[in-house]
Formats: structure tokens, sequence, C-alpha cells
């Protein structure tokens, strides 16, 4: 099992920034991707930026450019630094996270954290 704690949303002006954290606890050993999506009011869950165990990432269109992934698996926490932030980017940010056991694949979620931007 792993625990997902998301902390860094609130409320920002259009072309402010923000950094999102994502700590992970549990069985934190076997953790491979780790990726951030979010979910804007009345519209599906989608991926932002992801990340592997190695280090490599990946990006949405929308936020290429603006936004950041990143890791600290000293931490077992994974990032997302959000710049030129736009009222679109305003929704539910959550962080999911993949672990690989006895080649068992699992999917976890954090709790979502809000992020609202101003006009």
């Amino acid at each position: 099992q792993v625990q997902l704690v998301e902390s860094g949303g609130g409320l920002v002006q259009a072309g402010g920034s923000l950094r999102l954290s994502c700590a992970a606890s549990g069985s934190i050993s076997s953790i491979t991707t780790m990726a951030w999506y979010r979910q804007p009011p009345g519209k599906q869950r989608e991926l932002l930026a992801s990340i592997t165990s190695g280090g490599s990432t990946a990006y949405a269109d929308s936020v290429k450019g603006r936004f950041t992934i990143s890791r600290d698996n000293a931490k077992n926490t994974v990032y997302l630094q959000m710049n030129s932030l736009k009222p679109e980017d305003t929704a539910v940010y959550y962080c999911k996270v993949e672990t690989l056991t006895a080649w068992v694949k699992r999917t976890y979620w954090g709790q979502g954290t809000q992020v609202t931007v101003s006009s």
C-alpha cells in the first residue's frame, strides 16, 4: 500500500506560479512512475505530466514549457512546478503513483488539491 499526501494548491493570479508536492509513504520501494493529473470543473481528468523512476519526463501539450515535473527519491516526493498560470489551469490537481511488486502493477491516487487561477 502507498499513501499519498498532496499540498501546495491555492489561489493565484494569472501569470503567477505555484508548486505542488505529493509525498508518498508506505510501500515506497516499489514506486515506478509518478504523474500529475487535473480535473477542471465539469470535465474529465487529464494527464499533465509523468516521470519515470529513471527520471524521464513527458508532458501534455497544454502545459509543455510552463509546467515542470520532478521527483526527489530520497524524500519520496513528486513535484509539479507551475509557471505562467492561466485561468484555464483552474482545476483539482491529483498525483498518481504506480508500483510494481512481484510483477503486479498497482495505481494509487492522491486526494487532490484545488488550484484556482484568477484573471
